[in-house]
This record gives C-alpha cells, structure tokens and sequence, in this order.
C-alpha cells in the first residue's frame, strides 16, 4: 500500500489512490484467471478470491451504480467536486454479454423518465474499447448483402423471418435509406418471432451445423472464412445460452476478433454484444443498456428496434497513434467530448513524465512495477491492477523502470477528451478513418468535395460542433 505520507487528500496537487468498485454479473471470468479479481486482490477491495465465483467489471469513476473510493472511504466525486464526466472500467468476459445498444442523450432521457428501475440515469452512453486480450465481439450491423446469403443458406434462419421482410432485402435498392429500412424490418421481425418457432428452428440449425462441423465438414476453401466464423460462433453461444434465438445473432451483427492493443468506439443506439476476452473500456458517465438477447435480465426489444441506426459495416478497428511526440504514448480518441483513453509504456531501463493535463484524469496500472517521482516528491505503488485519480494541473508525474527488470511498466489514462477534434476511431455510420500522426500529406483531390486524410478535412462535422477541452457538461445523475 502507498505510504500515506505520499499524498494529502486535502491538497489539490496530489495524485490520490483509488478503491474501484466491482461487479459479479454472470459473464465474469471466474477466479484468478479474471484481471478483474487480480486488480480488485491488489486494490484492496477485496480480501480473498473465490475461484468459483466470476469477476466481471472493475469500476473507477463517479457513477452511483458503483462510486469509486478513495482508500479512507471518502468517495471520489466529493473530491472531485462533482461528476466526472467519463466512466473507467476493465471488462473480463468469460461467456458472452447481452445483444445490447446505450441509448442517445435525449433517448436516455426518455427511457430513465418512463422506467427509471432499469435505466437509472439520464445520459448517454459512448463507448470504446481497447483489448487487453485477443477479444471477440459482435458489432454493428452486417452488409445486406452477406444477410442475403444468409438467408439463403440458412432455411432454419429464414423460417424465423417473414416473408414480407425477405422480399424487401432481396429487392432493396442501392439507396442507403431503403437499405436501412428493409434491414430494419428485417430485425423487427426476426425479434418478434413466436418462441415456438425460433426454438424449434434453433434446433434444426444447431443439428444441422453441428453434423456440418464432424461429419460432413466443408473444406475450408469451398466456404468463405467469415461464413464458417459465423457458424461457430452460433454453436458456442447456443451452449452458453441454450434456446435463447438470440445464438442466430451472428447471421446479423459482424464478429470480430481483436487483437492486443486494437481498438474500437460504439457509438449510441448501435447493435453489439461482447463474447469474450478482457478489455479496457470507457464510456460517458452512464449505465444504461437496452437489451434484447443472450441474457435473463429485463429485455427491452421494442425500444431497441425503434432506437437502432441500422448502419451497416463494422466499427473502425484502430491501433492507436502515438501522442505528444512520443511513440510510447498511445492515444485512442472516439469523436465524442467525455472521454479519451491513453496507453503509456515504460521500458526497462528508461523513464517518462505523463502529460500535463488541465482537466481530472484516472489511471490504472495493467502491468509491470516501476517508481514514479513528481515535484511534490510522490512515491507511489506501481502494481497491476493499482489505481489513482489525478486532479487538473496537478504536477506531471515521471514513471520509472529499472534496467534489470524485464518487462515493461504500462499504465492507461482516461481523461475528458482534448484532442476531439483529431479522432482516431469511428463508428459503422461514419466510416472515415483519420491515418494518424505519422500518416503521409494529403494527395491533392480533383473533387473538392472529397476529404484527404486531413483530419481536419475528414472531421469538419465534429469540429462544426465547437466542443472545447473543459467546457463539457455532465447531467446530474
């Protein structure tokens, strides 16, 4: 535990450890395989892990659903002052979560008015995630065209749909807006399937697929890798939820596997489900979900399917771009003003000064030890799963790693967004991507009306909305 004579609680210069809240939902990794229960171990939240009990998400923010601490039990938004505008967390996900979308602000507000038991809060809800692990995810809707094969080549799939609905992806136009209106009706209607027909056709895919995958195997080349993905990810989730039609939502939502370090932003009313992996993520100050499968908690399906964008094409998959100069420093900035997130690594043998930040910011230590020095002369405990709050203009605080240790310290620092108008990462509706800080000039385009790589060209929209490092506002929850 870090001396108590390294900070003062009372000062508003030093950085503060933390007391995280957890959560045990279902999902969680069980035991100490779960990053969760390591990081809660070290944290001091709490005494012993049970290997049969499963650790899902480790909270750092001000959100009243599970208000992070400081070690003496005063809570961190009366030293704030306030809300934070960003909610921390570290996500271990052993089965797969609920087919989900957050709300938009003014849907949010609505949902918590009509039914503040289930949606306690009336904000919204972005979000990104960086993986920690090798991470699959069902994001965002498919193109119509894969569904369309889809459907073809599943009958057990088609009989859960009416015929109204097929007819309408199979004779859409090219036109964006008939496009999301047939996949609409095509969601719709799989969703309000009778129970009795979507088990019973669960079934007969299941077997089917299962004889597929033994005995009358498809050589990989006679079958693309996405389709033979798509099957087994509906085995699996079919054994982990067994009867919920909510299995058959690979043939509609795109999965994807993220590697380490890689990363992606779900913005509000966008379809996703989190399968499997640990992850970093950060999110608007909310808690609010709107679900429809692959979970026995309260399933809103007429509020998700009046919500949706029905946007089609996965989200931005972005590694990162190093920040100020230093390629060390790793940013990942969604195109929203609550949050950003940053990954900081310190080799052995060398050190590195955080950047100065003039808004609050929260860190957690992922791996590696190391020492830290600042000018208030602070020593704190650099240990996985540690975390501290870092007031605005507090002093910079300078990591450390000795020589003769062999892996690297490395930390991620969530913050209220200072480069929004710089996005790295995008959602589905807004496929643009920005190439980076290392990217090469812009080619001069014969269209002026098509964007270079320029960010400041590919995100006109964002800075249109004139939101300014500091000026955001926080609802109160």
């Amino acid at each position: 535990m870090a001396s108590v004579h390294t900070y003062d609680k009372s000062s508003q210069r030093h950085v503060l450890p933390l007391r995280p809240t957890i959560k045990d939902y279902a999902w969680g990794i069980r035991g100490l395989d779960s990053r969760v229960a390591r990081f809660a171990l070290e944290s001091g939240v709490i005494d012993e892990v049970d290997p049969d009990s499963p650790y899902a998400e480790l909270w750092l923010g001000t959100h009243p659903s599970g208000p992070t601490t400081l070690r003496d039990g005063t809570t961190l938004e009366s030293v704030v002052g306030g809300q934070l505008p960003f909610l921390f967390k570290i996500l271990s996900a052993g089965k797969a979560l609920s087919i989900q979308a957050h709300p938009c602000k003014d849907g949010a507000k609505r949902l918590h008015l009509e039914n503040p038991t289930n949606y306690v809060d009336d904000n919204h809800k972005p979000e990104l995630a960086v993986a920690l692990t090798p991470f699959e995810a069902m994001c965002g809707f498919r193109r119509l065209e894969e569904i369309a094969i889809l459907i073809k080549k599943h009958p057990e799939f088609a009989a859960c749909i009416s015929n109204e609905a097929k007819l309408a992806i199979f004779l859409c136009s090219r036109e964006e807006a008939d496009k999301k209106k047939a996949l609409r009706m095509l969601f719709q209607s799989f969703m309000s399937c009778p129970v009795e027909t979507s088990t019973t056709q669960l079934k007969k895919l299941l077997k089917r697929l299962q004889k597929e995958q033994s005995v009358d195997h498809v050589h990989p080349h006679e079958e693309p890798p996405w389709e033979r993905k798509c099957a087994r990810a509906i085995l699996r989730l079919a054994q982990q939820f067994p009867g919920d039609s909510g299995a058959m939502a690979p043939f509609l939502l795109n999965y994807l596997l993220i590697a380490p370090g890689e990363s992606f932003y779900m913005a509000a009313n966008e379809p996703h489900a989190y399968v499997a992996g640990e992850i970093i993520e950060c999110m608007a100050c909310s808690d609010n979900v709107v679900r429809a499968g692959l979970t026995p908690k309260f399933k809103d399906v007429d509020n998700l399917v009046s919500m949706l964008t029905y946007s089609m094409g996965g989200p931005t998959i972005n590694a990162g771009t190093p920040a100020y100069g230093d390629d060390r420093i790793m940013r990942y900035t969604p195109p929203t003003g609550e949050f950003e997130v940053m990954i900081i690594t310190c080799n052995p043998g060398e050190d590195i000064t955080l950047p100065a930040l003039t808004v609050p910011a929260i860190f957690v230590v992922l791996e590696g030890s190391g020492n830290t020095d600042n000018e208030e002369g602070q020593r704190l405990v650099m240990r996985p799963g540690r975390s501290y709050y870092m007031p605005e203009h507090c002093p910079q605080l300078t990591l450390a790693v000795n020589d003769f240790k062999r892996g690297p310290l490395k930390i991620a620092l969530a913050h209220e967004n200072q480069h929004v108008d710089e996005p790295t990462l995008a959602c589905a509706e807004d496929s643009k991507q920005w190439g980076g800080e290392f990217a090469l000039p812009a080619e001069p385009s014969s269209n002026p009306g098509t964007p270079g790589r320029s960010p400041t060209n590919r995100y006109q929209m964002v800075k249109d909305l004139n939101i300014k490092p500091g000026a955001f506002k926080v609802p109160k929850l």
